[in-house]
């Protein structure tokens, strides 16, 4: 073929190789990148604020007498530094929380991601989400006014000062209900639609490909959101100081006045302890304890997650 009928091969434009900076995308990277940095540098802020009253707190106060006894009594004279009782409650709570919120959660995510019309689903997604907004302070009041009166007149034995951890679990649960809701419903919007039609094509009833397809397919988000919401329950303060009490006793019975680690921290930061004191500085060493507790669920929910999106990729 001659030369005048050959077809000249496109030229690249040297305006690819040479683009102009784009100023606005870097901008966008610089400000991710600060708002990244913002929320290591406040976590290692937290970190080092906690470090060096607890690391003079266990000096006093040794590991086996913290962690080997189950009489908690910091401010009283003589102190009593067991550390179990209030784990225990924070433990007990969180868990009547999650019994809770987890049914009623994934129940919601299953309905507006499977079952609600977009219309249903604009409406009602935002509504609940709402239900994370309302302040805790007002949770804990209507537990305390409303709830444990109601609870009482089934079980009269249930605090009779009003104040008991059942209750105070019931409402974290009820708290925390937005966080497994939205976030589940997030992952199952994710599920691609070929493995719901895939399904029907097998003939499954919409019940059986929610529960068999769909939450199995989404379950590394649900798993995020469900350790996401005890990690909140954890560190919950204002329910459970007003409807739990701080009563701080080693009992497994839900019916007592019970104090978690975050009602202890509410109780002695409010000026019962000078600064400096040994009782000062349990503040710390309890936050620091609740402070590791929350991280190794956080890390427990990543390594989960990392898993299981392993699996269904």
């Amino acid at each position: 073929m001659s030369a005048q009928h050959r077809t000249a091969a496109p030229r690249t434009s040297g305006s690819l190789a040479r683009s102009r900076p784009r100023y606005g995308e870097l901008a966008v990277k610089v400000v991710l990148l600060l708002a990244a940095l913002v929320s290591v540098l406040t976590t290692v802020g937290i970190v080092v604020a906690l470090l060096e009253p607890t690391i003079e707190f266990f000096s006093e106060v040794g590991l086996g007498e913290f962690f080997g006894s189950t009489t908690w009594g910091p401010l009283f004279n003589p102190p009593a530094f067991g550390v179990w009782p209030i784990i225990v409650a924070t433990l007990e709570i969180t868990l009547i929380a999650i019994v809770v919120a987890v049914p009623l959660g994934l129940a919601s995510a299953i309905y507006l991601s499977e079952y609600a019309t977009p219309r249903v689903r604009k409406v009602l997604k935002p509504v609940l989400e709402v239900l994370a907004g309302v302040p805790t302070v007002v949770f804990g009041f209507f537990a305390l006014t409303f709830v444990t009166p109601l609870l009482q007149d089934v079980f009269p034995f249930l605090g009779l000062d009003g104040k008991n951890a059942l209750s105070a679990g019931l409402l974290v649960g009820v708290m925390i209900i937005p966080i497994v809701a939205s976030l589940s419903e997030d992952s199952m919007a994710a599920v691609p639609n070929g493995l719901r039609e895939g399904s029907y094509a097998l003939g499954a009833s919409k019940m059986i490909t929610s529960v068999r397809v769909v939450v199995p397919a989404a379950f590394s988000g649900i798993v995020a959101a469900i350790i996401l919401a005890v990690s909140r329950a954890a560190g919950e303060t204002m329910i459970v100081a007003i409807a739990g009490g701080f009563k701080s006793v080693f009992t497994l019975n839900p019916a007592n006045e019970m104090a978690t680690m975050a009602a202890f921290i509410a109780q002695a930061g409010s000026g019962d302890a000078s600064v400096g004191s040994t009782a000062y500085k349990t503040i710390f060493a309890v936050g620091s304890l609740l402070f590791v507790m929350t991280f190794a669920m956080n890390y427990l929910s990543a390594r989960m997650v990392q898993k299981y999106r392993e699996v269904y990729d």
